[in-house]
């Protein structure tokens, strides 16, 4: 307890009441300032006779005013208000935003006030930037969107035709030149797929599967690419499979294999003499994977930029080499997606090493299915007299689809938009459908849930639908599949993705 003398030490607390910075008023229950502090002269101008007395609505915003009101008369005996925001006249004018805190006891309230105009404006600002930046990727988006069904259009025909014309006799020096017109083309499709990529990773659209798979049969498929191609410029290629490094896991084993082929694809191409090296372990919940190479290497100070975007371990080596620049970065950020790191060490002239650490949960393994190409004779006895229909508008690939399927007795029938190929569905029957997506009239999405409703409503057999699209991104699958479509097969369309795809449709 305060002793007498103490007491007496104090200052008034009247004194307290003026000094402080925040607004300090009372009113009483007409709305009229009893008194009021010197912090409102500070944030409002108004001198404090002019305000004492004065009611409190003369000094709120129009705007404002019956919300205040109805929060003042809603304040019961011991009733209080936190947070509450209206707008106070300046002296010139103008209006502050005040923030309300106040508590009535008996006939009056006691509130605080603290001006928070610039917060809100600073507030308002950054939602005004945030909106605008997600407009702008939602821009960047569905331009990379229409850019990448632009840019695989052509590139269908390019590759598709060039696919059909391998099939047929060719002299060697022909043959070569189909086959850079395919090398060329699969190497463009792969620069569009690395700026889709990159968009969805920025956008925070990318998701990962989460499905069992066979650790060795998945690598194996990227493994064997790449040996052949370290053998035909003369390098030694090396795999090393750890104990351990087999059997089932979950995950994405899509991303996997494409993190692994850019560190391969970046060894080879980096490499002129020596040899390549891949090492695989997983042991204590771990899946690890390095690739060594004999190659150019780096400094320490190219180490420190080489996952950024668009950026190689010095200037020359994109002229020397060619490459985006993006694959390391998109494969940090996979790796980093699923839970893993990845790192690199290098010395200039001798080599290069590059590891990435994932979590790994083991999985039983069921039968798999084998993922070698089907023979020829295999594919014509499947194929062979089967009634299809393809919805498509563009003659270029209407002509690539007709090119791949002549050669196995495939009877194809054309509509050239999605009204269309209904017309025909109505009349005849057709062992599978391959339906663009984006067509004039009536688009593959719109006809195949019309299809898919007719059939329901008839009870007509199920018809297969392939959706071709060079809308490639997992969005455009999640619609096809929505829509009723049995399988998304993106442009540019392969020979050998379309033949295989067909024909486990017609088994199927």
């Amino acid at each position: 307890m305060t002793s007498p003398a103490a007491a007496q030490t104090l200052p008034d607390l009247a004194a307290f009441f003026d000094v402080s910075l925040d607004m300090l008023c009372i009113r009483d229950a007409h709305f009229r300032f009893v008194r009021v502090n010197e912090a409102w002269t500070r944030t409002l101008g108004h001198r404090i006779d002019a305000l004492e007395g004065a009611r409190m609505l003369d000094f709120i915003h129009p705007d404002d005013l019956r919300h205040s009101e109805g929060r003042m008369i809603g304040i019961g005996p011991d009733g209080e208000i936190d947070g509450f925001i209206n707008r106070y006249r300046h002296a010139d004018g103008s209006y502050r935003s005040l923030e309300w805190r106040a508590r009535r006891v008996g006939d009056y309230v006691f509130g605080v006030a603290r001006d928070v105009t610039e917060r809100l404006a600073a507030e308002a600002e950054m939602a005004a930037a945030r909106e605008a930046a997600e407009a702008a990727n939602r821009a960047k988006s569905d331009f990379l969107a229409n850019m990448s069904h632009e840019i695989r259009t052509p590139l269908n025909g390019v590759i598709g035709v060039a696919a059909a014309l391998a099939r047929t006799p060719l002299r060697d020096d022909q043959r070569e030149m189909v086959s850079l017109i395919e090398r060329s083309g699969a190497a463009l499709e792969g620069i569009v797929s690395d700026v889709l990529d990159l968009s969805k990773i920025e956008a925070g659209r990318l998701r990962l599967d989460e499905t069992p798979f066979d650790l060795r049969a998945e690598l194996g498929l990227v493994i064997d690419v790449f040996r052949l191609r370290a053998e035909e410029k003369g390098l030694d290629f090396r795999v090393v499979w750890e104990p351990g490094a087999e059997g089932g896991l979950v995950g994405d084993p899509l991303r996997l294999r494409q993190v692994l082929t850019n560190l391969l694809s970046n060894a080879v191409k980096f490499t002129a003499r020596g040899g390549v090296s891949v090492t695989v372990g997983c042991a204590q919940g771990h899946l690890s994977i390095s690739v060594a190479d004999t190659g150019v290497g780096f400094d320490a100070l190219a180490a420190r930029q080489l996952f950024q975007r668009f950026s190689q371990a010095d200037g020359t080596i994109t002229r020397r080499f060619g490459g985006t620049g993006l694959g390391l970065a998109i494969s940090r950020s996979l790796v980093e997606l699923m839970g893993g790191d990845i790192s690199a060490e290098s010395e200039p002239g001798v080599g290069s090493t590059f590891q990435f650490r994932l979590p790994a949960r083991r999985a039983p393994l069921g039968p798999v299915a084998g993922r070698g190409a089907p023979e020829t004779g295999d594919l014509m006895e499947r194929l062979v007299g089967r009634r299809v229909l393809l919805a498509e508008d563009h003659p270029v690939n209407r002509r690539v689809v007709e090119l791949i399927l002549a050669p196995f007795g495939v009877e194809l029938t054309i509509a050239e938009d999605g009204r269309a190929a209904l017309e025909r569905l109505a009349v005849e029957r057709f062992d599978l459908v391959l339906m663009d997506m984006q067509m004039p009239v009536l688009d593959g999405l719109a006809a195949t849930r019309e299809l898919r409703l007719r059939e329901a409503a008839t009870g007509a057999p199920r018809t297969p639908v392939l959706m071709l699209s060079a809308n490639a991104m997992r969005q455009h699958r999640e619609e096809a599949q929505a829509a009723g479509a049995d399988r998304h097969v993106a442009k540019p369309v392969t020979a050998q993705a379309l033949l295989q795809t067909m024909a486990e449709e017609l088994e199927r």
